[in-house]
């Protein structure tokens, strides 16, 4: 194989091969250090952080006008909490995040957008450090969808300090 002349594009340009490495925001506390790693991996990596905020629909649907209005609030609440986290994740990786905002199920939206998105490389999730469960959305993706994943998935201790994160990431 020879190498591309400066007329030829290159089949495997830096950009292409960037690594991707997603983050579900959602309200748990496991959140910043799921953040914190995947900004650290990608400032070390030369890698992006992507940023999923998924609106759940409500059970208002019957009350069509009430329901707009909440979908609206929601979207602006998305917007804010991605520009905060956009901000931090700027600040520890070196690069903005890329930002997908979706409405549906949580685990339905995630699957969708990993299916849809070649660019995605890694999802990194933080495992509740509480005597629950690791949470609902890694127990949900280590069972039955676990075949639907074509990426690989990075589960990080949720008890882990900032220095233990940035110490291995």
């Amino acid at each position: 194989m020879t190498a591309p002349t400066p007329s030829e594009p290159a089949t495997g340009s830096a950009k292409a091969q960037e690594r991707v490495f997603l983050v579900v925001v959602d309200d748990s506390e496991e959140l910043s250090v799921a953040l914190r790693y995947a900004a650290r991996r990608a400032q070390h990596t030369g890698g992006r952080v992507a940023l999923l905020y998924v609106i759940e629909p409500s059970d208002l649907q019957q009350w069509m006008a009430v329901e707009t209005l909440m979908r609206e609030e929601r979207r602006e609440e998305a917007e804010a909490v991605l520009q905060r986290l956009a901000t931090e994740v700027a600040e520890l990786s070196g690069s903005m995040p890329v930002i997908y905002i979706r409405e549906g199920r949580r685990r339905d939206e995630l699957l969708a957008l990993i299916d849809e998105e070649p660019s995605i490389s890694i999802l990194v999730l933080a495992a509740s450090a509480g005597s629950e469960g690791p949470g609902p959305l890694i127990t949900a993706l280590t069972g039955k969808s676990i075949g639907k994943l074509h990426v690989p998935v990075t589960v990080v201790p949720g008890s882990l300090t900032k220095e233990q994160i940035d110490a291995i990431a």
